[in-house]
């Protein structure tokens, strides 16, 4: 049997890529699902809040990959400067739209033990990656001039440059448990899984009829995996760690 008269070029490329894209969709379902699992588990889990950007986010002290990442060389907020870093695309993008964050804007950590601590964005800016924030270590035990570092890859998909947002410590106020308790992206798991079948359903749609059923299967199994993945989800940095080479190909940071 001649595997080419059933199984053309076209088809191939499109199940190529159907798998590098189901394998993207799959670290998405992942941190969402895992997401909701972990923090309706962890109501006492420290939290950044963007209001004009919709971001509500679990701060976690062991990888970006994993969200929105404290650097472990700063500080905890009101015991001087604190750093946050986090993804603009992929693993939940909790920063995607930080470069639309205006002077004036407020950004809330939650901070369980020392409460809602609000900053006020000062400013934005572009730095290169080699680039060091200097925290000033004055601020250590100065409140009243604390400031919080955002920080994320600029332009979207690339790692040449850093977008860096600061913000000055405004208040402190007691924490507010009902905010922790929140997940509103919990849902988007199983929105990422539909998009991807109605997106296979369309394609296929588009085939010729000898390539169709094989286009549908490679979707169904794959939109199957991704349902397994939103009631079982594991660590999203499992699959970042793997997906390491896939990126660095693909240019995607």
């Amino acid at each position: 049997m001649d595997i080419k008269k059933y199984i053309k070029p076209t088809t191939i490329i499109i199940i190529i890529a159907f798998l590098i894209i189901g394998l993207y969709a799959l670290t998405e379902v992942n941190y969402f699902s895992y997401k909701q699992v972990a923090e309706s588990k962890d109501v006492n889990a420290s939290v950044v809040v963007i209001p004009s950007l919709g971001v509500f986010e679990k701060i976690n002290n062991v990888s970006i990959s994993q969200g929105v990442y404290i650097d472990v060389t700063s500080n905890i907020p009101t015991k001087g400067d604190t750093v946050l870093y986090g993804h603009r695309t992929l693993q939940g993008s909790p920063f995607l739209r930080l470069d639309a964050l205006k002077k004036g804007d407020v950004v809330t950590v939650e901070w369980p033990g020392i409460g809602e601590v609000n900053y006020t964005v000062k400013k934005s800016e572009i730095i290169d990656p080699t680039n060091f924030l200097d925290l000033n270590e004055s601020h250590v035990n100065d409140v009243n001039n604390q400031e919080l570092y955002l920080v994320t890859c600029h332009p979207i998909g690339s790692s040449a440059q850093r977008l860096v947002v600061t913000a000055g410590l405004d208040s402190i106020s007691p924490i507010n448990e009902t905010v922790l308790e929140q997940n509103p992206q919990a849902h988007w798991a199983w929105l990422i899984t539909a998009g991807f079948l109605i997106l296979g359903l369309i394609v296929s749609y588009f085939t010729p009829a000898e390539e169709r059923k094989i286009i549908l299967a490679v979707v169904i199994a794959i939109t199957i995996i991704l349902a397994y993945y939103c009631i079982f989800p594991i660590s999203s940095q499992v699959w970042a760690d793997q997906l390491g080479w896939l990126n660095s190909l693909m240019g995607v940071t």
